[in-house]
C-alpha cells in the first residue's frame, strides 16, 4: 500500500521534470516584446557571488562616485547597499531595446524586494518631482522621458529614446539634416502594455530565446538583427543598396550569446541563426577543419596573431546569388581579367593570416612580419588572380626602394607578405608541431588567436618611457594572456562559435580581476588628467610671460 502511494506521488513529479526540461517557453522573456532588437539578461545571484559588493566598492571609480558631494543621503545609502533601492539585486535583471512605429525605447525589469524603498529611490533620482498614479494594480512614477512602474512582485522602468524619424521624406541632401518629429509617447500606457503583454507576442514563446536562457551563464545577450532594419534602403545613403536582396540575408537573423566569468578566463558562446535559405546555405557550404600544415609552415614560433579558416569556395558564389550580386561581381572582376567561376575554382578553401616577430624599429615604431596564404585549387584560374593582383597593386610590388610586398607560389600554396624572406621560408619550413592552442580546438573550421603576452613583452620599451603608461603596461602584462575564438559547428539550428579571453592568473575569478584592472586604469587616467592640466597651465603662464608689454 505504501509503495503504491509513493509511486503515485512519484509519477507527477517525474512528469513535471520532463515538462520543465522539454518546455519551449521561458519566464524571463514573458514581458519582453517578441520583436525586441536587443536583450541583456544579468544573473544577479551568480554575478553577486563572483564579485561581492564589498569588493566592488574598493574600485577607485566607485570611490570617486561615492565621494561626489552632490549625492543625496539615499543615493549614498544605495551605494553602501544596493538593496536599499528596493530592487532584489540577487535576482534576474533584464534590459531590452525596442524599435516601433513611434521610434524606440529602452526598458529595464527586475524583482521588487521593498516597495517603499523602490518608490523612494525613483522619487530621489529625478531632478523634478515625478507624477504618481495607479491603475489596475500597477503604480507609476512618471517624469518627462521616463516612467517607473511596479506591482508587488516586479518593476518595469521605461525610457523613451527618440521620436519617429522619416528618413525617406524629410532627409535633405543639401543640408544633411534629418527632421525628427516630436512624437510624445505615453510611457505609462507602454509600461502597462509590457506588464500585460500576451505570451504569444513576447519572447516567452520564442524557442531560440528559451534555448539561450536555459543555458547556464552569468549574462545572456539576444540580438534581433532582422528587427534592426539594417537593410532599410529608405535610410540616407542606403538607396544604392536597393538592388541587394537583404531580405533573404536578414530573414530570421538572430544572435544569441552567453558570457561566463570563470577562474582565469572570460568565456563566451554565440549561436547565429538565419532564415531557411541562409541556414541551408551555411549547412551545405560550411568548412571542415583548418589546414594545420599551413600553420606548421610559418617560419617562426614568435606568433603574435593568427586567423585561419576552411570553407567551401562554392558557397561564395551561392551567397552572392542569394544576394542578387553575382552579376555585378562578374562585371567588376571582368575588368581585372577573371570572373566569379575563376575565383571559385582557384581556391581550395584554406586561408591563413599570421602576424609574427613583433618588435620596435630603430625609432620606436612597431614592426612585424605579416603573411597571408591560401591553398590553390585550379592553377590556371589562380594564375588569373595573380595577374589581377599584379595589375592592381603594381606600385606596392615595385616601389622606389624595392618591393613593399612580396609573393611566392608552388603547386599547392600561394603566400604574400611584407617580408620577402618569410614568404620564401613558408615554402621550405615544415615544423614538426603546431601551437598548443590548436590542439585545444582540433576540428574547428575557423580560428582567431591573439597572444597578448608576446605582444606586450615585445613592446615593453615604449611603455617604460612614461611612468603612468608603465603602470598601465604592468597591469596589462599581469592581466592578459591570450584571446582564442573558434567555430563550434552547427548546433540547435545555428552556427556556433566559442570565445575565450584567457588571463594570466588562472586561480582568481575573472570578474574580480577585471574590477581591479579597471580600477587601475581609472586611477592612471585621473593622474594623467591632473598632469595635463598642470602642464597646460604652465604653458599658458610661459606664453604670457614671453609677450612684452606694448609701449605707448
Amino acid at each position: 500500500m505504501q509503495s503504491r502511494i509513493k509511486f503515485s506521488i512519484l509519477i507527477p513529479v517525474i512528469a513535471l521534470l520532463i515538462f520543465t526540461s522539454c518546455s519551449k517557453t521561458n519566464k524571463e522573456g514573458r514581458n519582453i516584446p517578441a520583436d525586441a532588437v536587443f536583450v541583456m539578461h544579468l544573473n544577479g545571484e551568480s554575478l553577486n557571488s563572483k564579485l561581492p559588493w564589498e569588493e566592488l566598492k574598493q574600485n577607485i571609480l566607485f570611490q570617486e562616485a561615492y565621494g561626489d558631494s552632490t549625492n543625496t543621503a539615499l543615493i549614498r545609502s544605495i551605494m553602501d547597499n544596493p538593496e536599499n533601492s528596493g530592487i532584489d539585486v540577487k535576482n534576474d535583471l533584464l534590459v531590452f531595446y525596442v524599435k516601433d512605429t513611434t521610434g524606440s525605447y529602452i526598458a529595464a525589469q527586475g524583482s521588487i524586494k521593498d516597495e517603499a524603498k523602490f518608490k523612494a529611490f525613483n522619487n530621489n533620482i529625478n531632478k523634478t518631482a515625478p507624477v504618481a498614479s495607479e491603475k489596475d494594480g500597477i503604480r507609476f512614477l512618471s517624469s518627462e522621458n521616463m516612467t517607473a512602474s511596479w506591482n508587488k512582485e516586479k518593476f518595469v522602468i521605461v525610457s523613451d529614446i527618440t521620436g519617429k524619424t522619416d528618413f525617406k521624406n524629410t532627409y535633405e541632401p543639401d543640408t544633411f539634416s534629418i527632421n525628427t518629429p516630436d512624437v510624445k509617447r505615453d510611457l505609462n500606457a507602454l509600461a502597462a502594455q509590457i506588464f500585460n503583454l500576451k505570451e504569444d507576442k513576447s519572447l516567452g514563446k520564442d524557442e531560440k530565446f528559451t534555448e539561450l536562457i536555459k543555458t547556464k551563464a552569468d549574462m545572456h545577450f539576444w540580438l534581433n538583427i532582422e528587427a534592426m532594419g539594417v537593410g532599410n534602403t529608405d535610410m540616407p545613403g542606403m538607396a544604392a543598396l536597393s538592388m541587394i536582396n537583404f531580405k533573404k540575408i536578414l530573414e530570421g537573423s538572430r544572435l544569441a550569446a552567453t558570457v561566463n566569468f570563470e577562474n582565469g578566463k572570460i568565456s563566451a558562446d554565440f549561436i547565429s541563426y538565419s532564415g531557411k535559405e541562409m541556414t541551408e546555405l551555411v549547412k551545405k557550404y560550411s568548412g571542415d577543419k583548418i589546414n594545420n600544415d599551413m600553420v606548421k609552415r610559418l617560419p617562426t614560433g614568435n606568433l603574435a596573431a593568427l586567423i585561419a579558416l576552411n570553407f567551401k569556395p562554392e558557397g561564395i558564389r551561392e551567397y552572392l546569388k542569394l544576394l542578387g550580386m553575382d552579376g555585378f561581381v562578374n562585371m567588376g572582376s571582368a575588368f581585372l581579367g577573371f570572373n566569379l567561376d575563376d575565383f571559385v575554382k582557384a581556391n581550395k578553401g584554406d586561408i591563413l593570416l599570421a602576424v609574427t616577430d613583433v618588435k620596435e624599429d630603430s625609432i620606436g615604431r612597431p614592426d612585424a612580419s605579416i603573411l597571408f596564404s591560401t591553398t590553390i585549387g585550379d592553377k590556371a584560374a589562380f594564375g588569373k588572380l595573380i595577374d589581377a593582383g599584379k595589375k592592381f597593386g603594381k606600385d606596392k610590388l615595385n616601389g622606389e626602394n624595392g618591393p613593399q610586398i612580396a609573393f611566392n607560389t608552388n603547386d599547392n600554396y600561394f603566400a604574400i607578405g611584407n617580408k620577402k624572406q618569410d614568404v620564401d621560408k613558408f615554402f621550405t619550413t615544415n615544423q614538426t608541431s603546431i601551437p598548443a592552442f590548436l590542439d585545444k580546438i582540433s576540428g574547428s573550421s575557423s580560428v582567431v588567436y591573439i597572444n597578448f603576452q608576446y605582444i606586450l613583452k615585445a613592446m615593453s620599451a615604449d611603455a617604460k618611457r612614461d611612468s603612468l603608461e608603465k603602470i598601465i603596461y604592468d597591469a596589462s602584462l599581469n592581466m592578459w594572456d591570450n584571446f582564442l575564438a573558434n567555430s563550434n559547428g552547427f548546433k540547435n539550428g545555428g552556427s556556433a562559435q566559442h570565445i575565450e579571453v584567457n588571463l594570466l592568473d588562472k586561480n582568481t575569478n575573472s570578474l574580480k580581476k577585471l574590477n581591479s584592472y579597471l580600477g587601475t586604469l581609472a586611477m592612471v587616467k585621473k593622474k594623467q588628467d591632473e598632469r595635463n592640466k598642470i602642464s597646460f597651465m604652465n604653458e599658458n603662464t610661459d606664453d604670457a610671460a614671453s609677450i612684452a608689454p606694448e609701449s605707448y
